[in-house]
């Protein structure tokens, strides 16, 4: 079975461009499956069991959505194998952006929106960074010279990875990031995989529950900002 992990930021189009993929790739129903990581709710199940896709979605809640994401992901696994899955597809919901849920040796996608910003490549950190491809949406509805500073500043950050423009909508595009899925590497477990970017170190008062503002409930990893006027 083959893995891909695709994050982004929330509304990218990760969902849209997960679809295209599936037309362009052609799976006989039941072939494929997708596992959503999100933190409070999603809808994007229905446009899966709409196209017959199996999913399945799970809520991070309360706790950190990455370390959520990593103490599933073997289980998630484990499921498309025992459901005779050819492709299995994970699509976290953008995380902290502190973090990426890429693996070594399993393909990892980035999908960002041409319309979040022109610096917005610059700012969502191990998540473009550590990507193979990114993919690019809603390229349509912007300017040729938009779209290659857009794509310029991707290279900035991440020169190694293929760059994929695809329209959510048509499709456009979908067939050559098909293309290099099938080229994945298959897998039968992730038993001793690694991580290729390290979940957040900070463990504090605030991660478990704590709501008081002082310094009296603040417990743990902490980082303070530095003020005029401040007393050391």
């Amino acid at each position: 079975m083959r893995l891909i992990t695709v994050a982004g930021p929330p509304s990218a189009g990760k969902t849209s461009v997960i679809l295209k993929l599936a037309e362009a790739l052609d799976f006989e129903n039941g072939k494929m499956g997708v596992v959503k990581f999100d933190c409070l709710t999603s809808f994007d199940h229905f446009r899966y069991e709409e196209k017959g896709i199996p999913v399945k979605t799970g809520f991070s809640g309360k706790l950190c959505p990455d370390h959520f994401f990593v103490s599933n992901i073997e289980g998630s696994v484990n499921w498309g194998l025992r459901s005779g899955f050819q492709l299995l597809i994970t699509e976290s919901a953008g995380l902290c952006n502190r973090c990426s849920p890429y693996i070594r040796g399993v393909l990892s996608i980035c999908v960002i929106d041409n319309l979040s910003g022109i610096n917005t490549p610059r700012k969502i950190g191990p998540m473009m960074k550590m990507a193979d491809i990114v993919t690019v949406t809603k390229g349509d509805i912007v300017s040729q010279a938009e779209r290659e500073v857009f794509a310029f500043n991707i290279r900035q950050v991440n020169p190694s990875a293929k760059i994929i423009f695809i329209n959510g909508i048509t499709g456009q595009g979908a067939t050559i990031l098909a293309k290099q899925v099938q080229n994945a590497e298959e897998i039968t477990s992730l038993r001793d995989s690694r991580l290729r970017f390290t979940t957040p170190a900070a463990v504090c008062s605030y991660c478990t529950g704590e709501t008081r503002i002082g310094e009296e409930y603040q417990m743990g990893t902490m980082k303070k900002m530095e003020f005029e006027g401040d007393q050391v």
